[in-house]
Formats: C-alpha cells, structure tokens, sequence
C-alpha cells in the first residue's frame, strides 16, 4: 500500500509543477515586453512630434521651454503699446517686482496671465481687508502671496501713494480685488456709524498718528463686513501690507484648508503674530529677503521666553518691537464688529474664540532703513517724550519717531543697526537653539517664484489696457446696515473746544450709557514682560 500510494502521487506532484513553470515564464515574458512596448510607441509619438506638452497651452507668447527663447531683449516685444507710461512712473519699484536679474526675462513663462481667479465653488471663501498707503513694490506681493494660499478676495481701502492713477489702476485690475478710496464721500458715510455712538473705541477718538490710524481702521472694518456679506465670504481678516499669514500645522500650506478644519461653533481665530529679525541694513524687498522670525509667546514654553528674555530683547522697550497679540479671522455672520485692528467682536454675544499652536501671522516690523523716516513722516508730532505718548501707543515706536526727528542719518544707521538688525551670528544661533528665533522660508520662496514666472509684470501690463473709474465704488456699499442715518460731515475735520475737546464728542459721550459690559477695542500690545522680582536665568 505504501508503494502504490507513493506511486499514485508523483505524477499529480510533477503536473503543478509544470504548470506553475509556465505560468511564471509568460508572467516574466509580459513584464519584459509591455514597458519595452510602452517606451517604444512613446518614443514614436515623440519622434514624430504626434504629443504637446499641456503646459505649452498655458504660455501666451511661445511654447518653447525656459531658455530656449531667441528673444534676447527678454520679451520686450510681449509689452502691448501704451505701457510705457506705467512703467517708467513704476521704476522704483520695477526692479522688486520684475525680478534682480539683469534682462528681467521670467524664468518660468507658464504662468504670465496667471490671475488664481478662483471660483464660487471653493469653500470657504475668505476676505481680507486693509488700509494701505503702500505701492506696488509692496502690494502685488501681499496679494498674490495670498492667494496662492487660498484668499478670494480683497478690499483695500487706500490713500497716499496706493490710490495713485498708476498704483491704483494696477490694484483694480487683479481678479478679486476691490479697491475703496478715502474720499469725502466715504468720510461722510463714515461719520454716520453707529460707532460714534459707542463707547468700545471712544478712547481713540480725536488723537493724532496711530491713534486716528486705529479709527481709521476699525471704521473701514465696519464697511468691509457688509462688503464681504454682501459678496458671500466666510471668513474675514484684517491685516496690514507689511504682514503675511502663515498656515502652519496642517498638510497643505493652505489658508483655506486651516479654516475648513475650525469646527463650526468657532467664531474667531486667533493667529498670535512673529516678527521679522533682519540680518542686513540694506532691506529692499522684504517678503522675499528675510528668513528669520522671533516667535510669539504663545508658541513658546514660559522658560525658554522668559530664559531668554532678555539677549531677545537686546536693550529695546519690549521683547517684540511693536505689538505682540496677533491678528484674528472672524466668521463672517449677523452683529458682527470690529473691535479694534487686532480683533473682532459681535453686538450679541461674546464670540467664540481659539487660538491657533502652529499658524501664525508674519509681521514684517520695520524691515528697511527707510521705514524710520517713513514712519516720521506721517506724523506731525513734536519729537518729545511727552508728545510722542499723544501719538503713538507702543515704546519701541515712539523711541523710533524721536530718534528720526532728531538724529543726523549716520546716528539713526547706527540706532537702527543696534536695536533693529541682527548683527551677532553667535547670539542668532543660540536663540535659534532655543527656539526663540525660527527660520521660514515658505513666503520668500512663493514670492519669488512669483516673481520669476512674470506674474507682477504680467498684471503691471495688462492695467494699461483698461482704464476704471473710482467713481463708483460707494455702490457697493449703499445698505450698510452698521450704519444710521445722520447729517454728513469730515470726521477729521470736526471742531475742537478750548480745552481741545471735540464738542460732538462730549455731546455723543455723554449720551451713551456705559454699562460695563461691552469690552473696550483691542489695541496693539506688548508681549508679556519679564517679571523682574522672580527672573528665571537662561542656561
């Protein structure tokens, strides 16, 4: 029996066999013919010129590949006629916004007429707002930084240089971007807010600089709101030019997809800002030449920020040069107000609030040399300790203003390199150890590939084909619903009693009844201070 069932099996035992050994060489046979195939008809259809390359489709001029181009001159020819006004009264800022390289030509032409026009369909939709006096050289870069992370629109409420014919004209023409100019008849509007009527923000009223800029700014917010309602945004944030918002701590390095991801009972979200930390004196765009950031409070443990509080703050009044409570994005919805530059508030309830560990806004914090006569030049107050204190609300900034209004420019260099640019190597690397100092290079190198693609020259060209009125921007906001009726007049033209009082508002204060409950607006502020009667010593 065990001869026969030995027998019985041998034959089944060398039929698989067979059978898998010629299923496995025709499984080889196929793996071996099929890519040699593929590659085969590739080549062909190369050959005979039988594929275009989709991303030819995008290139307005010519589908040749970067660098192929014979055009020596670096696509002079692509400018249409009647430009060369624009461009000549843009020279200070061309060389920024077309790029440092000698014949200014795109390194990447794809992207020429690339306007990011996104469309109703993608959610959520988000509104930023400013009050700008900036040109190009720093506007083009803000806005397509912005969008490229998933911003839908803008409202810029403009004066000085950004509501020039040249700069103005430019702004308009960009997908998304609705520009608002301080007019006679926007000021007339503003006098009849419901503000005035309220206390949150009496305090800033009828005071000179920053805080008729902060005024300014909460009453734009106001208008921004119904704008933003009106054009069905979600979210809405309000930041200066010389910020950028940083969406740290998700997968994409997308605005969009950090406010999806805020669960829905959220009103506000709060992005504790980052100051720029220069290493030069010679600044001239900043978006693009600065890497290094101090980090807020808040995204640091209580014993390195206070550890090292002080080679942080290097002999300045505060552990960050200007304020440090961030900037936050409010979900566009009924009663909502602003409540102050830095926040967002609602006439119904107490909003709901987080704060977010990893995203952040960049404050680029006076950056250039420049910036400090800029600054001074804006304000018509006497370079005094006492006067200052009328104009400005932070210490580093009134220590700036005196400085630049009293000092020759070798004395302001020399202060300017002192308390502002980051000389000491050693001393970077320590923080940057730390984590005091971080490196993000995320902005600079969209804004420069931006630039490299002739996106800021493509739209600085095509604003000379068009040309759009201001006149009509007030019909957008007709029904404003944050606003009474009242009789119209200059709200920063109003007179003043004896005593410097705005008689209008001692007879509006004193008709509103403070009844405790509604927070005052949130100005700029310091970080938090060393506590000098318990220093914790760095290691």
């Amino acid at each position: 029996m065990a001869g026969l069932y030995s027998s019985s099996h041998r034959p089944t035992y060398s039929s698989s066999s067979s059978a898998s050994s010629s299923s496995s060489s025709r499984l080889l046979l196929l793996l071996t013919v099929l890519p040699l195939t593929l590659a085969s008809f590739a080549f062909v259809l190369q050959w005979r010129g039988g594929v275009t390359d989709p991303l030819s489709r995008w290139s307005p001029d010519q589908p040749d590949f970067p660098g192929m181009s014979s055009d020596a001159d670096g696509g002079a020819n692509s400018h249409p006629a009647g430009t060369s006004h624009l461009q000549s009264a843009s020279s200070d800022c061309a060389t920024i916004l077309l790029g440092h390289s000698s014949n200014n030509h795109p390194s990447f032409p794809y992207f020429r007429d690339w306007k990011l026009d996104y469309t109703s369909d993608l959610r959520p939709k988000i509104c930023i707002t400013t009050s700008t006096s900036a040109g190009l050289e720093q506007t083009l870069p803000w806005i397509f930084y912005h969008k490229v992370i998933g911003v839908s629109s803008f409202l810029l409420f403009v004066e000085g240089k950004a509501a020039s014919p040249n700069v103005s004209r430019v702004l308009e023409s960009i997908p998304g971007v609705k520009v608002i100019y301080r007019t006679r008849e926007l000021e007339e509007q503003q006098t009849k807010s419901r503000i005035w009527n309220e206390t949150w923000l009496a305090s800033f009223f009828y005071k000179p600089c920053n805080y008729e800029l902060f005024v300014k700014q909460s009453l734009n917010m106001e208008m921004a709101i119904v704008m933003a309602r009106e054009s069905g945004m979600d979210w809405i944030i309000h930041l200066d030019t010389d910020e950028l918002v940083y969406p740290a701590g998700i997968q994409e390095y997308s605005l969009r997809q950090l406010l999806s991801d805020v669960p829905g009972n959220v009103d506000m979200v709060i992005f504790p800002n980052y100051e720029s930390s220069v290493e030069r004196d010679d600044i001239k765009e900043p978006f693009s030449e600065v890497s290094m950031f101090k980090k807020n409070y808040d995204h640091l443990p209580k014993d390195v920020y206070f550890g090292n509080y002080k080679e942080a703050t290097r002999g300045n009044p505060n552990y960050f040069l200007t304020y440090g409570n961030g900037k936050a994005a409010a979900r566009v919805q009924d009663h909502l107000r602003p409540n102050g530059a830095h926040r967002w508030h609602n006439y119904m309830k107490t909003p709901n609030e987080i704060k977010l560990d990893e995203a952040a806004v960049l404050h680029y914090t006076y950056p250039k040399f420049s910036d400090l006569t800029s600054r001074r030049d804006r304000c018509g107050c006497k370079p005094t300790k006492e006067d200052v204190k009328r104009c400005f609300m932070l210490d580093f900034d009134r220590a700036a203003f005196i400085i630049a209004s009293t000092a020759t420019e070798e004395e302001m260099l020399q202060w300017y390199r002192e308390r502002v640019v980051w000389t000491d190597k050693t001393l970077n690397l320590k923080l940057l150890r730390k984590g005091i100092l971080t490196r993000i290079y995320s902005p600079m190198v969209i804004i420069q590939s931006l630039r490299e693609s002739g996106v800021f020259r493509s739209v600085i060209a095509k604003a000379a084909e068009t040309t759009l009125s201001k006149d009509n921007f007030l019909k957008s906001v007709d029904s404003n619903n944050s606003t009474r009726n009242g009789r119209s007049e200059n709200i920063f033209s109003r007179k003043f009693d004896a005593n410097g009082v705005s008689q209008s508002t001692a007879r509006r204060i004193l008709e509103v009844i403070d009844d405790g409950l509604t927070p005052s607006a949130v100005p700029p502020l310091s970080p938090p201070r060393l506590d000098h009667s318990n220093p914790i010593t760095s290691s």
